[in-house]
């Protein structure tokens, strides 16, 4: 007789916006089949009494840089470093090379990444000036995350930092744009400022009034076109102020590297290692920031994972890269802020399962709840680890958390019912899939 399910996951503390209750979770064909109290009728039986069994993680920003520069990254290694620390599914950013803003060379990525990434996937379609007119055809493709937009700090096309261009994106989409907010005349006006071989002028260079400038427009072209937009990775206190009475158009992102790294000593102990666009801010930011968290304005985490080597993050400012190794951390590092009371582990799984499938309308992911997605992100919240690089699956073999203690650590990434990792150990095959959403079922 075959048995009931496929996997069991038992005796687990099952957590969800609402609470936390002791159940077994079944799984047959990839879903969450029933939930209770199962007995042992499974192919597989997991054992997470005393552990905790949240809604798979989503990091809705990385940058896994294939195609063009997989010798710091690439669609499987990412994808390892996401199973490695408890993240179920990416979206994927589209500044590769070539960009990622046709219709072929969404399909290539969606082929590389299908049954070769260990986690689920969807990719950012990014807008140029030349394919605006595409963007509502592009957007509804398969594994499309939806449209991403370069207002500034980017190069080539895919910099679009015009008004008439940003409006008719705003105008023609359907979906929720993602949106990189810094205003590039006032970063091409302040590039004096950068100190050689001082990181510490990035944050001057790159000042608040950079961010709160190119935001302020974006959410008035989103009100004047009734749209919606989404903005990445917020690092100041006058955006999020001006965002928490804009939430009718603006949903809003941080990243767990903004909440903990602050300037100056992020910038005295990492050097170029703590560069990355927006910059890390002084406390006064961070705080804000955290207010904006506890007060509701922030919908959504995300890494902003973008590596680059060792050797390449050695070279002097300003001619180091920007960017940091993220995804793998993003949840040691968040619970590690539960456990010192900085947020609830019910804020954690808003923030991280249900926010994104909310915002992007990911369908069937997000919740442990009947005929969703088997998606599993299994947590110790007692377990005292210390972050080293030689954890990090990564290509660039770094992290700027290195050396930090942290309490709260992944144990089990379940994917579709298949567990990618347990117990550090990853699973082969990789068997990721792309991620479906309501817009194109």
């Amino acid at each position: 007789m075959a048995a009931k399910f496929d996997l069991i996951v038992k005796g687990g503390m099952v957590a969800g916006a609402d609470g936390s209750a002791i159940a077994d979770i079944g799984v047959r064909d990839g879903r969450i089949a029933e939930i209770g109290s199962l007995g042992q009728e499974a192919d597989r039986v997991i054992e997470a009494g005393g552990l905790h069994v949240l809604p798979g993680v989503i990091d809705s920003q990385v940058h896994f840089r294939e195609p063009g520069a997989e010798y710091k990254e690439d669609l499987e290694s990412g994808s390892r470093g996401a199973v490695a620390g408890g993240v179920t599914a990416v979206f994927e950013m589209p500044n590769t090379s070539p960009p990622t803003t046709s219709v072929q060379a969404l399909a290539d990525k969606v082929s590389r990444a299908t049954d070769r990434m260990f986690c689920d996937f969807a990719f950012y379609i990014g807008a140029t000036r030349e394919n605006i007119g595409e963007l509502s055809l592009l957007e509804r493709l398969p594994g499309a995350a939806g449209v991403k937009v370069f207002a500034g700090s980017s190069t080539g096309t895919l910099l679009v930092d015009d008004e008439a261009s940003l409006k008719a994106v705003i105008e023609t989409i359907g979906r929720r744009a993602a949106f990189h907010s810094e205003d590039e005349a006032r970063l091409n006006e302040r590039e004096g400022l950068r100190r050689a071989g001082d990181p510490t002028s990035h944050s001057e260079w790159r000042d608040p009034e950079a961010a709160l400038i190119s935001t302020q427009r974006l959410v008035r072209l989103a009100e004047e076109a009734d749209s919606r937009i989404h903005v990445l990775h917020i690092t100041t206190a006058q955006e999020m102020a001006f965002l928490a009475d804009h939430k009718r158009v603006a949903s809003v992102e941080v990243t767990p590297q903004h909440l903990t790294l602050s300037a100056p000593d992020a910038y005295e102990r990492l050097g170029t290692k703590a560069q990355m666009n927006p910059p890390i801010r002084d406390v006064t930011h961070q705080e804000a920031l955290w207010q904006g968290l506890r007060a509701g304005t922030v919908d959504v985490l995300g890494s902003d994972h973008a590596p680059h080597t060792l050797e390449e993050k050695s070279k002097p400012y300003p001619d180091s890269p920007s960017g940091m190794t993220g995804v793998q951390t993003l949840v040691p590092v968040m619970l590690d802020h539960v456990n010192a009371g900085k947020l609830s582990l019910e804020r954690f799984i808003e923030l991280t399962s249900l926010g994104p499938q909310r915002l992007f309308g990911i369908a069937g992911k997000g919740r442990i709840a009947l005929g969703y997605d088997a998606d599993l992100t299994i947590v110790d919240l007692k377990a005292r680890r210390t972050i080293e690089d030689d954890w990090i699956e990564s290509k660039s073999g770094w992290t700027p958390f290195a050396g930090r203690e942290v309490t709260g650590w992944p144990i089990g990434t379940i994917v579709r019912g298949h567990c990618a990792m347990w117990q550090g150990e990853i699973a082969e095959p990789a068997r990721g899939q792309a991620v479906r959403f309501e817009a194109t079922l």
